[in-house]
């Protein structure tokens, strides 16, 4: 196995173009201009987002959600859904009438779908007003592009992959002050045929665990709450590594850490979720008892197809492994329906599996092409409105499972995070350790406390009461 040391401190031609941006802003503008970015995608795409916000800020930007006063707009764009990129395509046409009004507007793309080389022609050719285009690996040298186009330089494309690098020290602005996110990892070695992932953002590169750390001690003394680990299979942590630290390790060494907070980990990709990692899930008591693992489908001739590397009967003992630790554990899922190849009868079986595992909640697709990929050039003769019949049957059958475990709540005490306001004045809300929502009486200010909390009833939600 090649283990590899992939970490490089932000160069200081960076944190050099950081302050000539800054002076060429303060010279520019009497207050100081406003920066929009906005996301879509996973929580990575966030995480990336708050890096950039975090270098806007440093540079002398003011952050703004209102994309018609910003002065500098940024796109962070995701390329796993057909749907993402066309809400992207339609978002990036506004730009052009942006501009009209104001000037001196800089407009840029950047993320999962940017570094497609395909898309990045076709900015070039079609939006000519967008100003700033680059990939995921070099987000670090925004710094530089910004300067290169205030100082009077021409449109930029970089989409360069600079695989086996992890720039750290990046300044990070987060965008909750009660959960946060923490790259573990980034890249994958998967290749599932549907996705576009791994040639977007590489392979896998794992962040040392004191980097790790650091940032954790720094988000809890910040007074984070909840601490999520992201990576695109956090299970495969430190198996590219020179250092001798895996998963299931870092949560215990995370575990350890004092504080009043809890830690959250997605994604988990089910051939490489380890009894290690569901024993150190158990023995951690800052550690959530949810797990994210996607099955995508029920039959083993599809997950062939889609090169999972499992079969069902491994996922449901890694299941079965996982209730036999952790009897409370609440499981969630992806499913795509309507892989091209997939039949009825393929179909019927990840309904049947659903049945069995008894997730509470599921996050369901229909197959959507990613040019690029191996599926993509696959046979795919059923229509899209049969596989909307077919998608239209899983939510039902799902519906019933949630309305079924949301019931068998009832009555239960959990320990809940308040987090937010609730749907009805003189309500909050708030996550159970197993990532369900409940709602109960309370004030804003009770935001970010813990509390214990009996399940009275399901309606719209589910309702509950505060145990003093």
């Amino acid at each position: 196995m090649n283990r590899e040391q992939h970490t490089i401190e932000l160069p200081a031609e960076q944190l050099a173009y950081m302050e000539r941006v800054a002076s060429l802003l303060s010279e520019s503008y009497v207050v100081p201009p406003k920066a929009c970015v906005t996301t879509y995608g996973c929580q990575q795409n966030v995480s990336d987002s708050e890096r950039i916000q975090g270098m806007l800020v440093k540079m002398g930007y003011v952050l703004t959600d209102n994309m018609d006063e910003a002065d500098f707009i940024l796109y962070n764009t995701c390329a796993v859904r057909g749907h993402a990129e066309d809400r992207v395509w339609g978002n990036i046409g506004t730009i052009k009438n942006k501009k009209q009004k104001r000037p001196g507007l800089i407009a840029a793309v950047c993320g999962c779908m940017a570094q497609q080389e395909s898309v990045a022609e076709r900015i070039r050719r079609s939006y000519p007003y967008i100003d700033l285009v680059f990939g995921t690996h070099v987000l670090w040298r925004l710094p530089e592009f910004l300067y290169r186009r205030l100082s009077g330089g021409g449109r930029i494309f970089e989409l360069s992959m600079e695989e086996n690098r992890i720039v750290e020290s990046l300044p990070v602005h987060r965008d909750g002050t009660l959960k946060g996110w923490l790259p573990i990892m980034y890249g994958c070695n998967n290749f599932c045929t549907y996705c576009i992932v791994p040639y977007v953002r590489g392979r896998e590169r794992s962040r040392e665990p004191d980097r790790i750390l650091a940032e954790a001690e720094e988000m809890i003394a910040a007074g984070i709450k909840e601490i999520t680990l992201l990576g695109q299979n956090v299970n495969s942590y430190g198996l590219d590594a020179s250092f001798d630290l895996n998963f299931a390790g870092l949560l215990r060494r995370l575990n350890a850490f004092p504080g009043d907070f809890r830690i959250r980990f997605m994604t988990s990709h089910p051939k490489d979720c380890t009894l290690e990692l569901l024993d150190a899930m158990r023995d951690c008591d800052k550690v959530c008892k949810h797990l994210h693992l996607p099955v995508q489908s029920g039959s083993d001739r599809i997950l062939k197809l889609m090169n999972r590397r499992y079969t069902r009967e491994d996922y449901l003992a890694l299941v079965a492994a996982a209730r036999e630790r952790m009897p409370e554990i609440t499981l969630t899922s992806d499913i795509i329906v309507g892989f091209p190849g997939e039949t009825y009868e393929d179909f019927l079986q990840t309904l049947d599996l659903i049945r069995e595992v008894e997730y509470s909640s599921l996050f369901t697709f229909i197959y959507s092409p990613r040019e690029g990929t191996p599926a993509a050039r696959m046979s795919d003769p059923i229509s899209r409105a049969e596989k909307g019949r077919w998608f239209q049957q899983l939510l039902k059958a799902q519906e019933e499972i949630s309305e079924r475990l949301n019931q068998a709540m009832i009555g239960h005490t959990y320990q809940v995070l308040c987090d937010d306001t609730g749907r009805a004045p003189g309500y909050v809300a708030g996550h159970t350790s197993g990532n369900i929502v409940l709602e109960f009486p309370g004030v804003p200010q009770d935001i970010g406390s813990y509390f214990n909390v009996t399940v009275q009833e399901l309606t719209n939600a589910l309702y509950g009461a505060v145990i003093k």
